[in-house]
């Protein structure tokens, strides 16, 4: 699909050129002004406002660094920011507004998967890059991980869930499972990838189930848990629930009996669940912040610096500060300041991050990067093991 979509722009390029300055749309396709906008539709209210605020301190970051160095292309970067209230049709809305009144070379965001579908076509339809940098399921049937204009900086499940179950049992953890997490579309995707690789790795499933949002009483299913002896949680409930239930399973004792797999952890949890609560679960990431590799201590250093000594730093901070960078890299690759170049340039970029090296790859618009196999203890994340580099298989079909 996204050759084919290539070939054409190609054969147009000739009239896209001569009409440079005007979109199909009729409004300017990118604005003339001093800087290059680039949006943020992303959660600062709703449920999700921990990752909307993680993802604000890589881009400005990003942003402030682009412009100490030159801007992209002369022009200094702008981050417009729009609170998307962790709903999908608010995050459709936002996209649109900063596409047609704002006139953004990109959008970044959002941090759901039913919201980034919500935007899809929004992006495609208005012909603007979309930089997704939180982990998702993968490409499925609800369209929201292939096409030209979609860019993904995080992980999809063969990064980050496929190495862990087998890690786990190589580790002594066990093989047997239950799967908890929130009743929408990566949790119930995530699970469906996890039953695949625990079948393959001789492991069994006691049990699979979801919570709405915002639930605040978790005995019931705590108790359930506990009942039925597994020795390992596959854990998806994100945000603020997630914390409500890790410190109600931890007041149970339910943590001293099962380890905690928990999907899309962030370093910025730990202070939420109090002291002494949270150990010893085990997570697959990208992006470690207490690692003691050089270029890691250095971004951790660089963010800290600008938002202070505590901040906490997880991999939401460090994919969408790489979200930004490819953009400048890809207008910078491309030489000249509009949506299609920013797409062509990102295609296929092999650029510097924190943790070494990250390639998007070209028919797929996913990245390659270091993966690691973390776990809380003392109330700190720590890397137990690098994987290495790990591609991407997003089940986009070419």
């Amino acid at each position: 699909m996204l050759r084919l979509q290539r070939r054409k722009f190609l054969a147009t390029a000739g009239a896209t050129t001569l009409a440079a300055a005007v979109s199909p749309l009729g409004f300017p396709a990118i604005a003339q002004g001093a800087t290059v906008k680039v949006g943020a539709a992303l959660p600062f209210s709703g449920g999700l406002e921990l990752f909307g605020q993680q993802a604000r301190l890589g881009l400005d970051l990003a942003a402030a660094e682009i412009n100490a160095s030159g801007g992209i292309l002369g022009r200094d970067v702008e981050i417009l920011y729009r609170d998307m209230k962790t709903d999908p049709k608010t995050a459709a809305e936002r996209a649109r507004e900063l596409i047609q009144r704002e006139e953004v070379m990109a959008v970044v965001g959002p941090i759901t998967s039913s919201a980034r579908n919500a935007m899809v076509p929004v992006m495609e339809g208005l012909k603007t890059p979309l930089l997704y940098a939180t982990n998702y399921e993968g490409a499925d049937d609800s369209g929201g991980g292939c096409g030209r204009y979609l860019f993904f900086f995080n992980t999809v499940p063969n990064q980050d869930t496929a190495p862990l179950i087998p890690w786990l049992a190589a580790q002594g953890y066990g093989d047997s499972f239950y799967m908890f997490g929130m009743n929408y579309v990566w949790p119930r995707n995530m699970f469906r990838a996890a039953r695949g690789v625990i079948a393959a790795t001789k492991g069994t499933v006691l049990g699979e189930e979801y919570a709405p949002a915002g639930e605040k009483d978790f005995t019931s299913v705590i108790r359930k848990i506990s009942d039925e002896g597994p020795e390992i949680l596959l854990f998806a409930l994100p945000g603020a629930d997630g914390v409500t239930f890790i410190k109600q399973a931890d007041e149970f004792g339910l943590l001293d009996q099962v380890t905690v797999a928990f999907l899309g952890f962030s370093e910025t949890y730990l202070g939420a669940f109090g002291a002494g609560k949270g150990e010893n679960m085990i997570t697959g990431v990208p992006f470690v912040a207490s690692d003691n590799d050089p270029g890691v201590a250095d971004f951790v250093g660089r963010v800290r610096a600008m938002h202070g000594p505590d901040v906490g730093i997880s991999h939401y901070v460090f994919a969408h500060y790489n979200a930004l960078m490819a953009l400048k890299l890809g207008l910078k690759a491309s030489g000249e300041l509009t949506r299609e170049a920013a797409v062509d340039g990102m295609e296929g970029l092999v650029f510097d991050v924190a943790t070494g090296r990250a390639s998007i790859m070209a028919e797929d618009h996913h990245t390659a990067m270091q993966m690691y196999i973390a776990k809380t203890e003392d109330g700190s994340l720590h890397v137990v093991d690098h994987l290495g580099v790990v591609a991407p298989k997003s089940g986009c079909s070419a």
